[in-house]
């Protein structure tokens, strides 16, 4: 008996890690893009702060940033802000994007555009760069991907509107109907291009962020909905 317990538990757990192909439904998705209870508020807010924690670790590897970074980083080099001000000017520009593209922020669109920011800057305060222990460093790495995964997965969840740069992708996505995945795919490698010609770090961790983050924030997805299923049993699946 003990046993096929600890088996059921292992096929649970497995399933719980497998890549989640849509975003569920949890107990605290909003109907609305302002929808707001103090439940819901929280996951946003911690899912952003865990977001924005994990992008500053990947940063401080020095192993090479999410392209999005690289640019931040870029415009950091290059003007008097710091780089926590650059992530939020530039999520400003992108939000104006969205004028053309008839796009509606939500309370979750404009908490991404103050919280990220914050907690990149924080991020960048409190961790120390780490330039020589390479164990360190790809802990940085993978450690940041996990986490910016978990932080997307909770933000998402919460269905307060998307953050600018999704935003811009699906609005462009609608308008002109291109595929989603190669819409993302043009808008990362222009911000990329731009932040590596002002300076802004990539490498290897450039790279695992682009093979990674995918799957990381489908498992997280996963584990947040069959967390929520649990605590739930009535919720329907996602």
């Amino acid at each position: 008996m003990r046993g096929l317990f600890c088996y059921s538990r292992g096929m649970n757990l497995l399933q719980a890690l497998r890549p989640h192909r849509t975003v569920p439904h949890t107990s605290w998705t909003a109907k609305s893009r302002w929808s707001l209870t103090p439940m819901r508020v929280f996951i946003l807010w911690f899912g952003l702060s865990v977001f924005g924690l994990g992008d500053s670790l990947i940063i401080q590897s020095t192993l090479g940033n999410a392209p999005w970074s690289v640019l931040g980083q870029g415009i950091h080099f290059h003007s008097p802000l710091s780089l926590g001000w650059a992530t939020f000017v530039i999520s400003i520009v992108v939000l104006l994007g969205w004028i053309p593209l008839k796009q509606i922020p939500g309370f979750g669109t404009l908490s991404n555009i103050v919280i990220i920011a914050f907690m990149i800057q924080m991020g960048t305060d409190i961790f120390p760069m780490e330039h020589h222990n390479y164990w360190i460093r790809y802990a940085y790495v993978f450690g940041g991907i996990a986490m910016v995964g978990l932080g997307s997965a909770l933000y998402i969840t919460c269905g307060l509107g998307p953050g600018p740069r999704d935003g811009l992708m699906t609005g462009i996505h609608r308008v002109t109907g291109v595929r989603v995945g190669r819409v993302r795919l043009g808008i990362e490698v222009v911000a990329l291009i731009i932040g590596w010609s002002l300076g802004g770090r990539v490498g290897i961790g450039t790279l695992c962020f682009a093979l990674f983050i995918g799957n990381s924030v489908a498992i997280w997805l996963s584990v947040v909905g069959h967390i929520d299923q649990a605590i739930h049993p009535k919720n329907p699946k996602g």
